[in-house]
Order: C-alpha cells, then structure tokens, then sequence
C-alpha cells in the first residue's frame, strides 16, 4: 500500500475533481479506474482513487519518481486528447497539483507511518490552501508543526503537508492537508468546536493561518482503489 513519508522523494501528485451528482462522480470513478489499471508509465510509483464524501467528486493520489516522468504523461496524446477531455465533460472543476511531502504527524498508536489504502477505514479530509508565495513556508509550518495538539483530539490518526511545487487550473503558491481520521462523526466534531471551547494553542494556530490564507477549500473521501507499478 503507498506510505506518505517526507523520505522517499517522490513527487506526489495529487488530482483533484469536483462535479455536480453522485451519478457523474461514479462516472469519474470508473475513469479512473480505467487509467489506474493500465497505468504502465514510465516512472510512475503508485495511484490511489478517492471518493469525495461531502461533496461529489474524486482524488488521486499519485506517486511519480520525478516531474521530467510526469511531464511526459502530460504531453502524451493520450492525456492531452482522450483523458483531459473525457474528465472536463463530467466535472465542474480540475485541479492538477505537483506537491512534496514535507511534513507528517501521526497519533502514537500508529508509530509514525501514514498508510493509504481502501484496506483501511480511514475518514480523509483534504484541505488546499492558497497563499501568497513569500508567505508559502510560514503557512506550512502552521498547519505542520503548529500542529501537535491534534494528537490529543479524539479520533484523530493522522496529518500530512503537502508543499505545492506547480498545478495545472491552480495560480499562485499553495499548500495540502491531507488528514485521516476515525470517522466523519469524530471529523465533525473537530471542524464543528465552537471557538469558545478550542484550547488556546488551536485557537491561535487557525486565527495564524486564516491571515496568511488567501482562499482555502476542503472535501472528505473514502479511500476505494489503489495499484501501484509491478502490482
């Protein structure tokens, strides 16, 4: 199963699709299916397929051995000419971002190792946040090592921060949370606190990273599918 780890060097690229139904996210599913099952690109380390769980839509998230590996997927005929086009008849917003691990955080029962992998039962919410590019290595201290608190939250596993390197349909610098927790009951209670009962630490991290945010989004998923290279 695919680890994010700030140890392997991959370039971890995540895929992001928004759409309007369930019925053209089940489409957009089977798609990626497709591509993850035949994948034989040089380069290429792992593809995991998200399904988004508040709103519709799908993750994937790719493990590539560098961007020159990449860049040739992307100006391929077949990306350029069947996979774009296929994937922009059915959705409502694409974002392509090209991401290094910097930072993971796990709760203690799970020994430092952030597993991805539809075996497991994970509740992942994924967060992108934009930010002004001088501000980009502030803002990703904030939501890593600002962070620590999080292992006393209930049900939560883990956190991850990606660092954006480049995106298709994305301008400007930008950082991912990728999160795991027990369930969306326990996910929802974290997001739903009042301020009032946030410990100070909480507090003064997420008012520090709203001043740095210029806009910021998140979805929920499952994960449903997974191969990787050889497999």
């Amino acid at each position: 199963m695919p680890i994010i780890s700030t140890e392997d060097n991959y370039l971890t690229v995540l895929n992001l699709f928004t759409t309007d139904t369930p019925e053209h996210q089940d489409q957009l599913l089977t798609e990626m299916g497709k591509i993850v099952d035949a994948a034989t690109y040089e380069g290429w380390i792992s593809s995991t397929v998200h399904a988004g769980q508040d709103s519709p839509g799908t993750a994937n998230l790719i493990q590539w051995r560098s961007g020159e590996d990449l860049e040739k997927r992307y100006s391929g005929e077949e990306f350029r000419h069947r996979t774009l086009p296929v994937f922009r008849e059915i959705t409502t917003a694409i974002r392509l971002l090209q991401n290094e691990i910097v930072f993971t955080q796990t709760h203690p029962d799970l020994a430092g190792r952030v597993e991805v992998s539809p075996d497991r039962d994970d509740y992942t919410a994924i967060e992108v946040h934009r930010v002004a590019e001088a501000d980009q290595a502030d803002l990703i201290k904030l939501l890593g090592e600002g962070r620590d608190w999080l292992v006393n939250v209930p049900g939560y596993r883990s956190h991850s921060v990606f660092k954006g390197l480049r995106a298709m349909f994305v301008e400007g610098a930008f950082a991912v949370v990728y999160s795991q927790w027990d369930s969306k009951e326990s996910y929802d209670a974290f997001r739903g606190l009042p301020d009032e009962r946030k410990p100070e630490p909480r507090r003064a991290n997420e008012e520090r990273v709203a001043e740095l945010t210029i806009e910021s989004d998140a979805n929920t998923y499952r994960v449903v599918h997974t191969r990787a290279a050889g497999a």
